[in-house]
């Protein structure tokens, strides 16, 4: 199905009655190995997640592909980033010949990198990089809206639109990764307006900004919240004011994720700050989100809590690019390496555990 609207999306997220059956299906299948209880933690319920999401205890995520969303922002004009927005078409660029960060990481847990251009600033088509500009860059949000709310709906489409294609091409599990200069900005002021908390709260170093360029940041983000007035309760009128390409962008990766029941790792801060937009959309989205880590930066920890997640990993990082979701990929696959073969209690010969409760 392809969606012409994001009230379209919104409406193909239902729950089914298989999901519950899917979800009591995998604890049984957890409860019969042979181990204590509950006690491969988070693992044993990401795993019994996606059984829920997908409607199958059989859990399948061998071909998997992370999606790097990139996309530049008007805002780094204030000075609120060290390099300037050249440096986002040169990592696009790396990543689609298998040279950046994310990509050697992923290659070590088996997943393919799609990079994504959204909008980096006059990127001429590359091979390897999927065409999905939604504009040349954003406009400066200090001095008014990122993009029209026209533009943030395309975004979000393009989005749920790559899930559709990455499932039709058999991908079972997807990774989110962005790359945008100034990004951390236009994140801390979209988490800012959903979150109801001060800029200067949220507002971390980015890529390592001095004394002064915190400043500047923290500026840039009030500014733009002041200056355009974004809806708190319209997650569309968020990101078309204060947010980017690649926000709205992975927005809908994460609405497709839900209705197309795939399930999407977040990464680090700006994914995070994208999901939560999707999930204030539409609740239901929330049954498709993995949590991979939690980002140093300081909204990271305060996002994970506001969308109820849990993180897999607690390593400090805040390499962005999907580095975070991609080291979490191979825990998934141990911990389904036990799911699916791990010895059982009847296999062992031995009284399986019993939930002896408080």
């Amino acid at each position: 199905m392809i969606f012409q609207s994001v009230r379209d999306v919104l409406s193909a997220v239902t729950t089914d009655p298989g999901e519950a059956e899917a979800r009591a299906a995998a604890h049984r299948q957890w409860a019969s190995v042979a181990k204590p209880l509950g006690s491969l933690g988070l693992l044993e319920t990401a795993v019994e997640d996606i059984a829920a999401l997908t409607l199958s205890q059989s859990v399948e995520l061998s071909s998997r592909s992370l999606l790097l969303l990139c996309a530049d922002n008007g805002v780094v004009r204030q000075g609120v980033t060290q390099t300037d927005h050249t440096v986002t078409a040169v990592v696009i660029k790396n990543a689609a010949v298998g040279k950046s960060s994310v990509c050697k990481m992923a290659k070590v847990a088996g997943c393919q990198v799609v990079p994504v251009d959204m909008g980096v600033m006059d990127l001429e088509p590359v091979p390897g990089v999927l065409h999905r500009r939604t504009g040349n860059g954003t406009n400066d949000i200090t001095q008014g809206p990122a993009m029209s709310r026209e533009q943030a709906e395309q975004a979000v489409l393009a989005g749920v639109e790559l899930v559709r294609e990455q499932k039709e091409q058999g991908v079972r599990l997807l990774a989110t990764g962005e790359m945008g200069i100034g990004n951390t900005t236009t994140s801390s002021a979209v988490a800012s307006v959903l979150l109801g908390r001060p800029p200067a709260e949220l507002t971390g170093r980015g890529a390592g900004l001095s004394d002064e360029g915190l400043r500047r940041k923290i500026w840039a983000v009030e500014t733009a919240i002041s200056v355009n007035h974004p809806d708190p309760r319209d997650p569309l009128d968020i990101l078309a004011k204060v947010g980017g390409f690649d926000l709205a962008g992975m927005c809908g990766v994460f609405l497709g994720g839900a209705a197309y029941r795939v399930p999407v790792l977040m990464d680090g801060l700006i994914s995070t700050v994208a999901a939560l937009c999707a999930v204030r959309l539409c609740p239901g989205v929330e049954k498709a989100l993995l949590a991979s880590h939690v980002s140093a930066e300081p909204a990271g920890r305060l996002v994970l809590d506001a969308l109820g997640k849990k993180p897999l990993v607690t390593a400090e990082m805040r390499l962005g690019e999907g580095t975070g979701a991609v080291a979490a990929i191979p825990l998934l696959d141990m911990a389904l390496a036990l799911y699916r073969d791990g010895e059982t209690f009847d296999g062992c010969g031995i009284p399986a555990y019993q939930p002896l409760g408080g």
